[in-house]
C-alpha cells in the first residue's frame, strides 16, 4: 500500500511539472475572442453593404422621380424600383416602408425624428405619408428596411438597435429632391 501511494505522489508531481497543456489553455481562452472579432467584422461588412446598396437604389429611384419619369409614382412602384436595385436585402418588398412628402416652404418642417418601419409581427402595417408632389416642389423621401443580422449571435456583441422582437434592425435611407418642371 505504501508503494502505491509513492507512485501516485510521484505521478502527481510529474503531472504538476508538465507543460504539455499550456497551448490548449491559451487556445480555449483566446479562441472565443478571435471568433467574436471575426464574426463581428463580417456582420459589420454585411450591414454596410446593405446600407450602401439601399442608398444607391434610393438615389437611382429619386433620380427618376426628380426627372419626372414617373408621374405620379405609387408606393408599390417605388418600392419595386428600389428593390430591383437592392439585391442584398432578403424579402425586400415585404420589409420596406417608404415615406414621401413635399416640404412646406412656409415651415420647412423636416421628416420626424422617429422613423416609421415595417412591423413584421403585425399583419396590418403602419401608414406613412406618400404624396408625389407638384412641379418645382421640394420633396423628402425616407426608406426604412428591417433586416435580420447575418449571424444571430453577433447582434449582441455589436449592440445593434433592435427594431422588433424577432431581432431585426432598421436600415434607413433619406433623400431630398426637387420635382423638375415638365
Amino acid at each position: 500500500m505504501i508503494r502505491l501511494g509513492h507512485y501516485i505522489t510521484k505521478a502527481f508531481r510529474r503531472f504538476r511539472k508538465s507543460e504539455t497543456g499550456n497551448v490548449t489553455i491559451e487556445f480555449v481562452i483566446l479562441f472565443p475572442m478571435f471568433m467574436s472579432l471575426l464574426l463581428g467584422s463580417i456582420e459589420v461588412g454585411v450591414i454596410k453593404t446593405r446600407q450602401v446598396m439601399l442608398e444607391r437604389a434610393v438615389d437611382l429611384a429619386v433620380r427618376d422621380l426628380r426627372l419626372g419619369t414617373w408621374n405620379p409614382p405609387t408606393h408599390n412602384e417605388l418600392k419595386e424600383r428600389i428593390c430591383s436595385e437592392t439585391r442584398v436585402i432578403p424579402d425586400c418588398e415585404d420589409v420596406m416602408l417608404i415615406e414621401l412628402r413635399p416640404v412646406s416652404t412656409l415651415t420647412w418642417e423636416p421628416l420626424g425624428a422617429a422613423t416609421t418601419c415595417v412591423d413584421r409581427a403585425e399583419e396590418v402595417q403602419p401608414v406613412t405619408q406618400f404624396e408625389g408632389g407638384d412641379q418645382n416642389e421640394m420633396m423628402l423621401v425616407r426608406v426604412c428596411v428591417i433586416v435580420d443580422p447575418f449571424f444571430q449571435s453577433s447582434a449582441y456583441g455589436l449592440d445593434l438597435p433592435k427594431h422588433d422582437q424577432d431581432g431585426g434592425y432598421a436600415i434607413v435611407s433619406t433623400s431630398a429632391f426637387v420635382n423638375e418642371p415638365n
